[in-house]
C-alpha cells in the first residue's frame, strides 16, 4: 500500500514538473483566464444542474481549473492550471494562478479533460489554500458538492467540509472527489502577472495593490455577476 501511494505521488510530481516546465508568459496567463471565465460563465448559467445558490452565497473563495488533464495507462495522473479569487466584502479579489495535481492507479487508457471548480466555504479553508501547498482531504477537508439550484449540503461531509468540489465533463456538472490532490499557487504565473514580490496571499486578500489585465477583470466580473444572481442584489 505504501509503495502504491509513493508511485502515485511520483506520477503527480512528474506531471507538475513536465507540464510546468518553463516560465509562464502573459499569453499563457491570458489563455488560462479566458478559459476559466468561460467555464465559470457556463456554470452560472446552467439552468438546473449548477452549483446551488446557497453554496455560492456562502463561498469565501472559488478556484476554477479549466481542462484538467487525466492521462496514463495502469498508473496515471491528473494535472491542471487555473485561477482562484477570494471574496472581499461585496467584491472579488484579483485572480491568483493555481496548479492542481493528483495521481491515480488502476486501468485507464488515453487522455481525458475535465473542468473543475472548488468552492472554499470558510476562512480556515482560505488560510490553508493560500499556503505554499495543500493536500486535499489531508491538510484541508474536501467533499463532492451538491448539484442543483435549490440543493443544499445534505451529508455531514458536505456540511463540515472546508471545500466543495465540482467537475464538468461533456457539458454536465457533478460533484467530484478530489481527495489526494495537491493544490498550490503557480509561482511563475503569478510573478509574470503581478511581479515577483506579490505572494498568493497578498494578491488574494488584497494586502498588496496589484494591477489586473482585461482578462483578469473579466474573470472577476463573471464571479460578481454570479453572486448578484444568487443573492438577489442587483
Amino acid at each position: 500500500m505504501q509503495a502504491r501511494k509513493a508511485v502515485i505521488a511520483g506520477v503527480a510530481a512528474l506531471l507538475v514538473t513536465s507540464t510546468a516546465f518553463g516560465s509562464s508568459t502573459a499569453s499563457d496567463n491570458a489563455k488560462v483566464l479566458n478559459k476559466a471565465t468561460m467555464v465559470l460563465t457556463e456554470l452560472r448559467n446552467a439552468p438546473d444542474n449548477g452549483i446551488p445558490e446557497n453554496i455560492w452565497a456562502k463561498a469565501q473563495c472559488v478556484v476554477v481549473i479549466p481542462g484538467m488533464k487525466k492521462a496514463g495507462f495502469i498508473l496515471g495522473g491528473e494535472y491542471g492550471e487555473g485561477v482562484l479569487s477570494c471574496k472581499r466584502g461585496s467584491t472579488w479579489g484579483a485572480p491568483v494562478f493555481m496548479q492542481l495535481a493528483k495521481g491515480s492507479a488502476g486501468l485507464q487508457i488515453g487522455v481525458q479533460s475535465t473542468d473543475l471548480v472548488l468552492v472554499v466555504m470558510n476562512r480556515s479553508g482560505v488560510d490553508k489554500l493560500l499556503r505554499n501547498k495543500v493536500t486535499l482531504g489531508a491538510d484541508a477537508s474536501v467533499a463532492a458538492g451538491p448539484v442543483g439550484r435549490t440543493a443544499s449540503a445534505g451529508t455531514d461531509g458536505q456540511m463540515t467540509a472546508e471545500m466543495l468540489s465540482y467537475s464538468r465533463s461533456k457539458g454536465l456538472f457533478a460533484g467530484v472527489d478530489l481527495s489526494g490532490g495537491t493544490l498550490k499557487p503557480d509561482t511563475d504565473a503569478n510573478a509574470a502577472m503581478y511581479g515577483a514580490n506579490a505572494s498568493a496571499s497578498d494578491i488574494a486578500l488584497g494586502t498588496m495593490r496589484v494591477a489586473m489585465t482585461a482578462e483578469g477583470q473579466a474573470f472577476r466580473s463573471a464571479l460578481s455577476q454570479g453572486v448578484r444572481a444568487t443573492t438577489g442584489v442587483k
